[in-house]
């Protein structure tokens, strides 16, 4: 059975280890609703995959890339404030989602489509955990090379373009890391969920610790044990994945916010 087992758990770990470090990032950037929108583009594009009858990723990540690619022209081009834009492309993409499932061969919400949704403790293998591995260094390369302006602008954005540093094209390259990261952990998390995976280790995490280098480490440890604790409680619960990681997820925050040091600060007199 672990045979079977194994590859998906190596990439829930992966995953987890990925979207809780660049959840992160995204956090700090304040682009939380970008990656929503992008996470729920991914769904559409690997709804549309099952439909056409090929391979869901690369349609996933054709559609997850080409929203973080627009997004920026489009809040230019009409002008509109970017949660107006973002509230724009979040239901439609969610919208051909749907539309796109209903496409599918053989009877709605079949098995394939509510990996989708939901997410499957087989719904990956080793495939994608080399999918996985190869975002995992992409994105490491990504850091090594530009963590000076990274970092900087993590710190504090409008000193980092002050100093000269181009923060559009950086912000830009993370939310391209996002996309490939969200399509890749698609139909293990489920596009429903995903998002939960991105959001709540950076959270659990912000809870925990003032630097950011120990906010990045936390939230990626977090999201890995976040995504193994889930793994294993889908398997042993017959619970949907996604669900399963978000509740664990949703229990390591609580547990951290309790614990947390800022909480502790002394109240002024």
């Amino acid at each position: 059975m672990w045979d079977i087992l194994l590859p998906s758990l190596v990439a829930a770990l992966l995953a987890g280890w990925l979207c809780g470090l660049w959840g992160a990032v995204v956090v700090r950037l304040q682009l939380t609703a970008v990656g929503f929108a992008m996470a729920h583009a991914a769904f559409a594009g690997a709804a549309l995959g099952l439909a056409l009858g090929v391979s869901p990723f690369p349609v996933s990540l054709v559609f997850s890339l080409f929203v973080a690619a627009i997004l920026g022209p489009l809040t230019e081009t009409t002008r509109l404030p970017a949660e107006v834009v973002l509230g724009v492309v979040f239901p439609v993409t969610m919208a051909l989602g749907f539309v796109f499932l209903s496409l599918v061969p053989g009877p709605a919400f079949s098995s394939p489509a509510l990996s989708l949704l939901w997410g499957s403790v087989l719904g990956a293998g080793w495939k994608d955990v080399a999918i996985l591995a190869a975002v995992l260094g992409g994105s490491g390369v990504f850091l090594l090379f530009f963590r000076r302006e990274v970092f900087s602008i993590l710190l504090e954005r409008r000193l980092a373009e002050e100093a000269g540093i181009p923060t559009r094209p950086y912000t830009w390259a993370v939310l391209f890391v996002v996309g490939s990261l969200v399509a890749a952990s698609l139909r293990l998390v489920g596009g429903i969920l995903i998002y939960s995976l991105l959001l709540i280790p950076a959270a659990a995490a912000a809870q925990l610790a003032y630097d950011m280098k120990a906010i990045l480490a936390m939230a990626g440890g977090m999201g890995a044990a976040a995504a193994g604790a889930g793994f294993l409680a889908s398997y042993a619960l017959d619970l949907p994945l996604g669900a399963a990681i978000s509740l664990v997820g949703a229990m390591f925050l609580a547990v951290a916010t309790l614990i947390s040091p800022k909480r502790r600060r002394p109240r002024p007199i």
